[in-house]
């Protein structure tokens, strides 16, 4: 806090008023910032070290947003978004593979190497792929016509995965239950866990070709691999490098927490979402979460936990719902918000 200057200081020719006296004295912080080539808010280490701004400590993963946070198709073509991701600070941005859209079946390799040159072009790397697709056509479905397309659509994103140059591929290995979709019927856990093994044991062998990664989501809302040991001992049984770990912050966050699930999981993770969500609801659906910081999520905890595991790869934040009117300001506010928790936001002096 700056102390109170009275307006005038002495008397006669020689008095100074409070401007002045501040004046002064910020000429000389700034002087002695030039001095040692440290701006004056990072040279103040009380500043520097404001939980209250940002963490105090920066942490070494890069920045990437889901493609859900924008209006696209809709309002927003691919170029554009990944423009603004760009302009908005983030490093990477997820893509995600549909029926209808520019990751769809209907998309060609030569349509995928566009798509790779236009993000390299723009300077953003794609961070990853992953699909709703998963649920309509889950890969231990009681239908088995369901769950052979769901494989027939896992391979072709493998491909796609390929052609885009990222070897990140979110993968769901299969569901108990999906309470968006309440008309299909619940499958055993003991049968979803045989199929789901079955389906990941066909697709690893393309994926190893192609140098993709299925990283299995933790998503809880499932019923299926509910706890980090279930998840680590469905992994570990492929003994490969090729299946590992996407972890969601926020799909524990109904009933559990992760930073208690990251030092299980360990360097099996792969790759990340940051999902807010907020334990003060009692909707439980997909409203539940919320945009970055507007949540109950220990983030300090879970970026302690991340960097105790030594991960530095990417963390995306991933949303439902881009916003109806200037969409535009999501994704500033998301970028903002990562700065803050990645510890990348410059601390500024605040006048008291």
């Amino acid at each position: 806090m700056i102390p109170e200057i009275p307006e005038e200081i002495g008397r006669g020719p020689a008095r100074l008023n409070r401007r002045a006296v501040l004046r002064s004295t910020l000429a000389v912080a700034g002087a002695a910032a030039t001095a040692t080539g440290v701006p004056a808010a990072v040279a103040d280490p009380q500043a520097a070290a404001d939980a209250r701004r940002a963490s105090p400590k920066t942490y070494r993963m890069k920045k990437s947003i889901n493609l859900w946070a924008f209006p696209y198709p809709q309002r927003m073509t691919l170029r554009e978004c990944l423009q603004l991701a760009k302009h908005a600070g983030f490093e990477g941005i997820e893509l995600n593979y549909d029926l209808d859209n520019d990751l769809s079946p209907r998309s060609s390799a030569e349509n995928y190497r566009a798509i790779r040159k236009m993000a390299e072009e723009i300077g953003i790397a794609i961070s990853g792929v992953c699909s709703f697709l998963y649920w309509p056509y889950s890969l231990t479905d009681s239908d088995s016509t369901r769950r052979a397309r769901g494989l027939e659509l896992a391979r072709l994103m493998i491909e796609a995965a390929h052609e885009l140059g990222t070897e990140n591929l979110l993968t769901i290995a299969g569901s108990t239950y999906i309470p968006w979709i309440p008309d299909r019927e619940p499958v055993p856990i003991d049968v979803c866990d045989r199929r789901a093994r079955e389906a990941i044991g066909q697709l690893l062998p393309l994926a190893e070709k192609q140098g993709v990664s299925l990283n299995i989501e933790n998503i809880c809302f499932n019923g299926y691999l509910t706890t980090p040991g279930e998840m680590n001992a469905f992994v570990d049984r492929f003994g490969t490098k090729h299946v590992q770990v996407h972890f969601d912050t926020g799909n524990v966050m109904l009933f559990q927490f992760p930073e208690h699930w990251i030092p299980i999981l360990g360097r099996r993770i792969k790759n990340v979402h940051f999902k807010e969500f907020s334990k003060k609801g009692t909707d439980h659906s997909l409203e539940s979460f919320r945009t970055l910081l507007d949540g109950t999520t220990n983030w300090p905890a879970v970026m302690d936990a991340f960097e105790q595991v030594g991960y530095e790869g990417f963390v995306t934040f991933e949303y439902f719902h881009p916003f109806l009117h200037y969409p535009e300001a999501l994704i500033e506010q998301s970028s903002d918000a990562l700065d803050r928790i990645l510890g990348r936001k410059a601390p500024r002096n605040r006048v008291t």
